[in-house]
């Protein structure tokens, strides 16, 4: 690809409990189907954890040596380039998508894996035009010919459309709840527009979540909520 294969910074990736919460994450994802191939990944607000829990999911699925790509389409404010990866000065999807760079170009390998990351790049004036446009649509069937798995990183559906106009050129959507007080309204709205794009709700994670070390590990990381169809998974 001609770009220096990049390290990840990840919180808790040598926490024995969390590489476990990953991997049940992993497993649950691959039983929603072998057609489930691109996920999008939302939250209802901002400092949820989505982006956090988007390279998780997709280093879980190159740890079994898939080819996996990470695409980061907050165009709107991303950090995940500066914060939890090695990469300095980059272009992006607002590169690729207004015809500035190819995708070659764009992306990055992870040392020792055969993920790949497609960051963000400058902030446009217009990311949702660019989302629903053709160029994007058509970035994401030539990816499938090529990866395994392709994540997809997103803006807050609570906050902006974004992830609902990404989420309708993807196979499944998950959200992550990472505040306790988020509103029960907010989330059903957040699961509605997802479902009105058409997209598949594969279920949610609940990150940030407190838990009592004298509890059993497995206890803490995954349960299923009987109450609802969604499976919930605890970082």
């Amino acid at each position: 690809m001609g770009m220096e294969p990049i390290k990840l910074k990840l919180p808790g990736e040598n926490d024995f409990f969390t590489e476990e919460a990953f991997k049940v994450l992993r497993t649950n994802l691959q039983f929603c189907g072998q057609d489930i191939r691109v996920i999008a990944v939302t939250s209802c607000n901002e400092n949820d954890g989505k982006s956090t829990v988007s390279l998780r999911i997709a280093k879980s699925f190159a740890d079994l040596d898939k080819r996996v790509l990470l695409i980061d389409s907050d165009m709107r404010k991303s950090v995940m380039a500066g914060r939890n990866t090695t990469v300095q000065e980059h272009n992006g999807l607002s590169e690729v998508l207004t015809g500035m760079c190819s995708v070659t170009e764009c992306l990055y390998p992870v040392v020792n894996t055969k993920m790949h990351m497609l960051f963000a790049g400058q902030y446009p004036p217009n990311p949702v035009e660019l989302l629903s446009g053709k160029y994007f649509a058509t970035l994401i069937a030539e990816c499938r010919k090529v990866y395994d798995y392709i994540i997809i990183d997103t803006p807050p559906l609570g906050q902006v459309i974004d992830a609902a106009v990404v989420a309708e050129k993807c196979d499944g959507a998950v959200l992550v709840i990472g505040n306790s007080k988020v509103h029960y309204r907010t989330a059903q709205d957040v699961v509605e527009q997802i479902n009105n794009s058409g997209c598949k709700m594969l279920g949610v994670v609940r990150n940030n979540r407190r838990v009592s070390k004298r509890k059993y590990y497995y206890r803490k990381y995954y349960r299923y909520d009987a109450s609802s169809k969604y499976r919930v998974k605890y970082k």
